[in-house]
């Protein structure tokens, strides 16, 4: 997710908790691509529609994390036109829970992308900074995916172009925290790598197998880079907040860079290497550094006081504990036991974090650890 601005205020304007209404349908498809993850696993899930393990990928990618993000560029946008992004994601990530025709999802689909992507020029015309251009190449890795699923491409082909929208679009921001002490060599670079990735996606379509390792090169190089010039490397020995964001962020860069390993190794037929990518990159890289901004992000969107509480450690190491027990003892060994619980321990994790955020803005009243600006 993305920052407001550098110069977002502590406290949110009341006037702006109507946005909990557009938040609450991303929720929800949040809530149904968890129940999907159970069925996928193949133990009880609260809700048993076959169809949703198909809109699993959608629901999340989309539904949720896409429309979080197109929200807080909206916000950062201050136009009411910008809303109809996150609108039309949600209805398009959701609408195959409800076995909507391809050809419609895909037309919302697209039709959300272009107008998130349309967000971003305003944006670029009053910064011009490398930090938006990263993030506008983003979006439009996320609009191709779309454009490709409508043209009957099956999400484990869209998978490197998923992956490059969330991950230039998580990077940009990261740039943007990070200008302050980077040169403008170090921001060039990140540009061509961002540049350079979303390139790969393009190779990864049309040539399989050399575009999905090169994807996987060009990928591990950016984690590289965004390990060595984060902040989170020096926040993370501080305390509090700070600490707690360091370390969501730094837990979601190994996960990236267990993704760009693997596919820098082939293209990941096998289901555990698959398996593997997928969950690494939309788990333990893009749902760690939401965990890792929430406490500043959505008070801002969404008008709300979150204070930082220590609970939030507890769902952010339970997240990674799943992922260690699926990716490394299930996919790794071959034991379908251990990728079960590792899952449901993923799932839990993510419904602790609903509740957690749940209830630091309910008790906001009461003692807090407050996030200082600048912190991170």
């Amino acid at each position: 997710m993305n920052p407001i601005s550098s110069a977002a205020p502590a406290k949110p304007a009341r006037r702006g908790r109507w946005r909990l209404a557009l938040m609450l349908p991303a929720g929800l498809s949040l809530l149904a691509g968890l129940d999907a993850a159970l069925i996928l696993l193949g133990v009880p899930a609260p809700v048993q529609v076959a169809t949703w393990g198909a809109a699993h990928s959608l629901a999340m990618v989309f539904g949720f994390v896409g429309a979080l993000i197109s929200l807080e560029r909206a916000v950062a946008w201050g136009r009411a036109a910008g809303y109809a992004a996150p609108v039309l994601l949600v209805l398009g990530g959701g609408s195959q829970l409800f076995a909507a025709p391809r050809q419609l999802t895909g037309a919302l689909l697209i039709l959300g992308m272009a107008a998130m992507l349309a967000i971003y020029y305003p944006l670029w015309r009053r910064q011009r900074a490398d930090a938006v251009l990263i993030q506008m190449l983003g979006a439009c890795a996320g609009l191709a995916a779309t454009v490709l699923y409508a043209g009957g491409v099956e999400i484990p082909m869209l998978l490197p172009w998923l992956a490059a929208f969330l991950v230039m679009t998580i990077a940009g921001e990261r740039v943007e925290l990070a200008r302050i002490q980077l040169t403008q060599r170090s921001q060039t670079l990140a540009v061509i790598l961002n540049f350079g990735l979303l390139i790969m996606a393009v190779a990864s379509t049309l040539f399989v197998e050399i575009g999905t390792v090169l994807f996987g090169l060009v990928l591990c190089a950016l984690v590289i880079w965004l390990a060595v010039n984060d902040v989170a490397r020096r926040t993370i020995k501080a305390d509090g907040v700070a600490r707690y964001m360091a370390a969501c962020l730094l837990a979601g860069y190994f996960w990236l860079l267990v993704a760009g390993v693997v596919w820098s190794l082939g293209n990941p037929m096998a289901s555990g290497a698959y398996d593997t990518v997928v969950h690494a990159v939309f788990l333990g890289f893009t749902m760690s550094m939401i965990m890792a901004h929430a406490p500043t992000i959505l008070p801002a969107v969404l008008a709300i006081d979150l204070p930082y509480r220590k609970a939030m450690w507890l769902p952010a190491l339970l997240l990674h504990a799943g992922l260690l027990i699926r990716l490394w003892v299930g996919n790794g060994f071959g034991l379908h036991l251990a990728w079960q619980a590792g899952g449901v321990v993923n799932v839990c994790a993510l419904l602790l974090f609903v509740l957690v955020v749940l209830g630091s803005a309910l008790l906001a009243g009461k003692p807090a650890v407050a996030f200082r600006k600048g912190n991170q």
